[in-house]
């Protein structure tokens, strides 16, 4: 990169926000996935939307890649600079900018982190529902269209978001939407960024929906035999009205390596993970009531419910660090996280076919799923050097896409295409989406310097 653009850049950030130091460029060269790192030449931290749009404006004049970085807490390589060029993180444009109590909103810059965003938000007794796990930027969570635990009740993020804020390619600022629930009026740009990967402009603010936090809330645990049973239950248990705020699948060997990283001893057995809330412990009860009943009918061979708010706590605490916990169950060791999802109804038939090839390969890890919203995660690690484990990996993840697209569904439920997904998007959305797919690509971004390698 030469020095005149360096110093561009200089003067656009500020000298202490622009480095070429080896640590910052190895930091920002990949995410959580196992996908091959790539060092960016330049790692930018923009304090305002303006920087952005000096900064695209600079390298749409000289071609230069610029990949968009929120916390990096990716699973499928979306921010891995492939190509180098200039990574842009946005940790220091992290400010609320206006929080609309009286219409449960709130206005943010892209860098705002998730769990703290939300610590801050509940003095006013709201929260953003969409809950990846990891404390993710708001912009990743927007770029990736993250969903995670409380999709089954609140939708994932594409879903919660009314506003944003978007730098394109040449630097023009667009601003898209507004904060009227209800919107009617023209092309809805707003989710066309949503879920784009920053491939199509970068997201510098949002507006987004929030949702009252609950007053009556209860954990539940229910243990089945096979994962199959417990598939099936979920169903009944969507299928019969219920509205869990969180619904979550996990096999033996999931429950086993999580109690390894906790106290919470649970049976080692496929279980279910689930949360209800309500307007009155009375309905609550009654809620719950019908969900033993409805488990029980599957062979339930353990309900708890009523769990206090230490141990629900506790519970999804050890949820959200199963990844962690699983990385360290196997060290020395890579993995391959898959992210499938179908309709509810077809779920009990994904679960079936997941928990039956992961044993033929010959593979450890453990089956983990939003079990509410039909999504499925298969884990697998293995040695990086065993050529026949990187090979069963791989196979076990396309036939997890095949299955998933034969029964209606798609290769990536919340985790984004990436550079992991790519080689599916003709076989999902066919020769003729995907070609006008890259021609909004080719027309917001004709250099092809925004994400370059992703998607396509």
């Amino acid at each position: 990169m030469h020095q005149s653009i360096l110093k561009a850049l200089v003067e656009i950030a500020g000298e202490g926000n622009v480095s070429q130091s080896e640590a910052d460029r190895e930091q920002h060269s990949r995410d959580q996935s196992a996908h091959a790192a790539h060092l960016p030449e330049v790692v930018v931290w923009p304090g305002s939307t303006e920087e952005v749009s000096r900064i695209l404006q600079l390298a749409y004049e000289y071609k230069i890649p610029v990949t968009g970085w929120g916390a990096g807490s990716s699973l499928e390589g979306n921010p891995i600079p492939v190509h180098g060029g200039i990574v842009l993180d946005f940790r220091r444009m992290n400010r609320i900018l206006a929080v609309h109590e009286a219409d449960f909103q709130v206005t943010v810059e892209a860098g705002v982190l998730y769990k703290d965003m939300n610590r801050y938000l509940s003095r006013f007794g709201l929260f953003f529902a969409p809950d990846p796990g990891a404390n993710a930027s708001i912009g990743g969570m927007i770029a990736n269209n993250a969903a995670g635990i409380r999709t089954v009740k609140y939708g994932a993020t594409r879903d919660n978001v009314l506003a944003l804020t978007v730098v394109l390619a040449n630097g023009r600022i667009l601003r898209t939407g507004s904060r009227s629930v209800k919107q009617s009026s023209g092309y809805d740009l707003t989710h066309l960024f949503t879920g784009s990967e920053g491939t199509l402009g970068l997201i510098t603010e949002a507006t987004l929906k929030l949702a009252p936090i609950p007053t009556h809330i209860s954990a539940a645990t229910a243990v089945f035999p096979t994962v199959q049973k417990a598939a099936k239950a979920v169903f009944h248990l969507i299928g019969s009205g219920l509205q869990p705020s969180a619904l979550e699948l996990l096999d033996k060997s999931s429950i086993r390596i999580l109690n390894t990283s906790t106290d919470l001893n649970l049976p080692e057995a496929p279980t279910l993970l689930m949360e209800f809330n309500s307007a009155t412990t009375e309905s609550l009860r009654t809620e719950l009531a019908l969900v033993e009943e409805i488990c029980q009918g599957f062979e339930c061979s353990n309900f708890q419910s009523g769990l206090g708010m230490k141990a629900r706590n506790q519970l999804w605490t050890a949820r959200h660090h199963l990844f962690e916990a699983m990385v360290r169950y196997f060290p020395g060791c890579t993995w391959l996280v898959t992210d499938v999802a179908v309709p509810i109804s077809q779920y009990p038939e994904l679960v079936a076919f997941a928990a039956e090839l992961l044993p033929k390969l010959n593979l450890d890890g453990g089956l983990v799923g939003h079990a509410g919203d039909g999504n499925l995660h298969v884990t697998v690690f293995y040695p990086p050097d065993d050529q026949t484990a990187v090979t069963n990996a791989a196979y076990l993840n396309e036939q997890l896409v095949n299955k998933a697209i034969a029964l209606d569904g798609t290769s990536t439920g919340e985790h984004g295409v990436g550079l992991g997904k790519k080689q599916f998007m003709v076989q999902e959305h066919g020769e003729t989406a995907v070609t006008l797919m890259r021609q909004i690509k080719h027309l917001l971004d004709p250099h092809n310097i925004l994400n370059p390698g992703k998607i396509f």
